[in-house]
């Protein structure tokens, strides 16, 4: 019999990517989004679409009932975003993840869940990994640190099954280029795709880990079948990253050289709440699902190429 899933931001872009992953698989996939992010272009066929708030009890128990579990990957994930729209997101990123651990509570259900190497802030030393202190820099990273601890208490106390991937820079397809609040990867490319200038904040020694979407999804899946395997109350939280450093300069350089040499590449200001250093140690998840990412940051940038060539007018904003 096929498993049923519940997947919160399910027409996002990671969230996409799962669902279709999914559904491929055989499983059955009910989708909760109310498309503020997310976009119905990424509406993966076969899958059933509750067009919704999470903040809502009612509609999330009603779509998790039938589950067997839950994919909770909606939230406002942007950093610059997060502190313009301080008490919004709260309300989005914190809020509403505690309603969802309850329902999973009240129902039995395991929850797989988006975190973040936001966590971390500014890390003394890299690689980071997951005993690193934690000293979130922004609203963003301080939620998505709150909703773990919530995670662990849920555990403690009303038998919460819950795994947190702390994601590092995820990049891939279906990353809007045109949004502000968009990944480097995504603009940059977009940016060079169309001969404008490479825009890069601050001196361009900010240090990423970057992992593709695909690498990321395979976490996510991982993570639930570690849960489904074991039906005690825990509270697992791992880094998903690939352990290699690239400067956005770096990146900017790279992207440049593959699609439009002479692009020029000018800098800006450096961005509230932005953290110079995040590449994470991932041992840890190898460890617990034998997991290795497979897709090099060279292969993953031609991955995009023919989503990124789109003109403006042919490619969806959020």
């Amino acid at each position: 019999m096929s498993k049923r899933y519940l997947v919160t931001g399910g027409c996002g872009f990671i969230g996409s990517h799962l669902v279709e992953s999914l559904v491929r698989d055989g499983a059955d996939v009910t989708i909760l989004d109310d498309l503020s992010t997310g976009r119905r272009e990424n509406l993966v066929d076969g899958a059933e679409f509750i067009h919704g708030d999470i903040r809502d009890q009612a509609t999330l128990l009603k779509s998790a009932k039938s589950c067997d579990g839950i994919f909770h990957l909606a939230a406002i994930a942007s950093v610059p975003r997060c502190t313009q729209q301080w008490q919004a997101s709260h309300g989005v990123n914190l809020s509403a993840s505690i309603g969802i651990f309850e329902v999973a509570a009240d129902l039995g259900l395991p929850v797989v869940y988006a975190s973040s190497s936001a966590v971390y802030g500014d890390a003394e030393r890299t690689p980071i990994d997951e005993d690193a202190p934690k000293r979130p820099i922004s609203a963003y990273g301080a939620d998505k640190y709150a909703m773990e601890l919530h995670a662990f208490a849920g555990a403690g106390t009303r038998g919460l099954r819950s795994f947190g991937l702390r994601f590092f820079n995820i990049y891939g397809p279906r990353q809007d280029p045109h949004s502000p609040y968009s990944g480097v990867i995504a603009v940059f490319m977009q940016n060079a795709f169309e001969g404008r200038p490479i825009v890069v904040h601050g001196n361009g020694e900010q240090v990423r880990d970057f992992v593709f979407v695909t690498d990321a999804v395979r976490a996510l899946r991982g993570a639930m079948d570690r849960l489904q395997s074991n039906h005690a109350p825990t509270a697992e939280v791992s880094n998903v990253c690939t352990g290699q450093a690239t400067s956005v300069r770096t990146l900017a350089d790279t992207v440049a050289r593959l699609l439009r040499p002479d692009l020029e590449i000018s800098a800006s200001a450096p961005r509230a709440g932005d953290i110079m250093t995040s590449v994470g140690d991932p041992a840890r998840l190898h460890r617990l699902l034998g997991f290795e990412p497979r897709t090099l940051l060279s292969e993953g940038l031609s991955a995009m190429m023919p989503v990124s060539a789109k003109p403006r007018d042919e490619v969806a904003t959020a």
